[in-house]
């Protein structure tokens, strides 16, 4: 735990047939298909979502057009000994473009369940944020979001306002510290720590997994690193991924939610570089479910349609005083800046071109000496944020903290919150190959468009900040609302609740 948060018969009759009747009809119009191109689409997203992913147990549905949606083979249950055995399916097979399909059941029951009152409920929710599309003139006390630094400023708010009155998270309790329900608070992995504590406490957890829309897994993947790993063994990774599917498959065998959704409904989050790989120690938990990643790279399986990228933010003393202030553009003498160790594949190429000369590019591999190196992001137009050994780096967050524009030098790298933040429009975005460029592509920026860029930057800021307690819109709020979108995305229905 973080240390520092703690009438007639016959009428009557004839009533009783009616309503339910209404009921059923009021619900089928709601569940029914609908069009497909819902709120989410590229006007909103860089990405062309046209419809909501359906995981119909009765019949296939066309998945989105930019998700590989493939058919998840039904966890197969043995009861042996009172106990519940699932099998692994990480040799499956699935056919190309099929659809996936959930479990079967064959009870049926009368009532209608919590899950289909849910989604009922979802697709209100959907058709809303379709009508606020145009603007939706909703007054808010505390922020409304406007401007191009945004896909779609009134979509994300009429989300953003149904998230807060309507979104639940279940957190399982299983599990004990210093693995499970903590993490580290500080320094570089300090959002794991954060977002647990936060989510356990918040508004928005339900102890009543019956009325959850998503499922947390409360593990930390910086602490099953720091408390399991260990670098002698021969395969090191084995007890950690064994830690994780151990998890699962508890609250699997415990809990029919997992078993339900084949994992689609349920989300980790991490901000180690292994937390990717950590994710395959159950095949459903890397294709299924939602990985909230600072690692959020496509060329190790990231996917925008169903996965959240999140920003990796680094806090020293476990708080972000005195991290935060943004100089006037007239006050910051150098154009670009950067110093960091040479790891990975693109740092080495910047560093290369641009050490050491070039006054107004400052590289370096080290601060140098007297100097402080927030100072030199306060006094610089453009801090460059290159890969390192993985495309997360805090960076990114830093220099939006200190009012410096950033330069995203990463491949495969889906900034954070992309699916509601227009990242052109408050960075700049340059190839690998184009490093040698550098300085003529800044140069190239007019006066005019990097102020805008700046000033867009500060009013973005208050979305990856970090604050105790949570502030609406800030990281933390962030982080759940692009979960939320996730769940929005998918439709589970042809199951019954257990």
């Amino acid at each position: 735990m973080c240390s520092w948060l703690k009438k007639s018969a016959s009428s009557m009759r004839l009533l009783g047939f009616i309503v339910p009747l209404m009921v059923v009809f009021g619900l089928v119009v709601l569940l029914g298909p609908s069009s497909s191109n819902w709120p989410f689409v590229s006007n909103y997203y860089p990405w062309t979502w046209s419809s909501v992913s359906n995981y119909n147990l009765h019949g296939s549905a066309a998945p989105p057009l930019d998700i590989d949606v493939r058919e998840a083979e039904p966890s197969v249950e043995n009861k042996k000994d009172g106990s519940i055995i699932t099998t692994d399916a990480s040799n499956f097979a699935p056919p190309p473009n099929a659809t996936k399909v959930l479990p079967s059941t064959p009870r049926i029951n009368g009532r209608f369940s919590n899950l289909q009152i849910l989604e009922a409920k979802l697709q209100r929710v959907r058709a809303a944020i379709r009508g606020a599309q145009n603007g939706n003139g909703i007054s808010d006390p505390d922020y409304i979001p406007t401007g191009s630094i945004y896909w779609n400023p009134s979509a994300f708010h009429r989300s953003y306002l149904e998230m807060e009155k309507q979104f639940k998270v279940f957190v399982y309790e299983e599990g004990e510290q210093p693995i499970f329900h903590n993490g580290p608070c500080g320094r570089i992995y300090a959002i794991e720590g954060n977002f647990i504590y936060k989510l356990e406490i918040s508004k928005f957890r339900t102890r009543n997994p019956k009325k959850a829309h998503v499922y947390f897994l409360p593990f930390s993947v910086a602490y099953i690193v720091r408390f399991i790993y260990d670098r002698n063994l021969h395969n090191h990774w084995l007890p950690m991924k064994q830690i994780i599917k151990d998890y699962v498959d508890l609250v699997a065998g415990k809990y029919p939610y997992w078993n339900r959704s084949l994992g689609s409904d349920h989300f980790m989050l991490s901000c180690h570089d292994w937390g990717p790989r950590l994710s395959k120690s159950r095949p459903e938990l890397f294709k299924n479910s939602i990985r909230a990643l600072c690692n959020a790279n496509t060329s190790e399986g990231f996917q925008p349609s169903k996965d959240v990228s999140i920003p990796e933010i680094k806090m020293p003393r476990r708080h972000t005083k005195g991290l935060i202030g943004d100089p006037s553009s007239s006050k910051r003498p150098i154009l670009a800046f950067f110093a960091g160790g040479l790891h990975g594949p693109i740092r080495p190429i910047l560093l290369e071109h641009w050490e050491n000369k070039d006054p107004d590019v400052q590289v370096h591999k080290y601060v140098p000496e007297g100097v402080s190196y927030s100072a030199m992001m306060t006094k610089s137009k453009y801090c460059i944020c290159p890969s390192g050994y993985e495309v997360a780096s805090p960076r990114i967050v830093e220099s939006l903290y200190t009012g410096c524009v950033p330069v995203l030098i990463k491949d495969h790298y889906v900034p954070p919150f992309s699916d509601v933040l227009n990242w052109k429009s408050f960075s700049v975005e340059i190839p690998v190959q184009e490093i040698p460029n550098l300085k003529k592509i800044l140069l190239g920026i007019s006066t005019r468009q990097y102020i805008r860029m700046q000033r867009r930057g500060a009013t973005v800021r208050r979305h990856f900040e970090v604050n105790l307690p949570p502030k609406r819109y800030d990281v933390f709020h962030m982080i759940l609302h692009s979960i939320w979108l996730r769940r929005l995305n998918l439709r589970l229905h042809g199951v019954e609740d257990s």
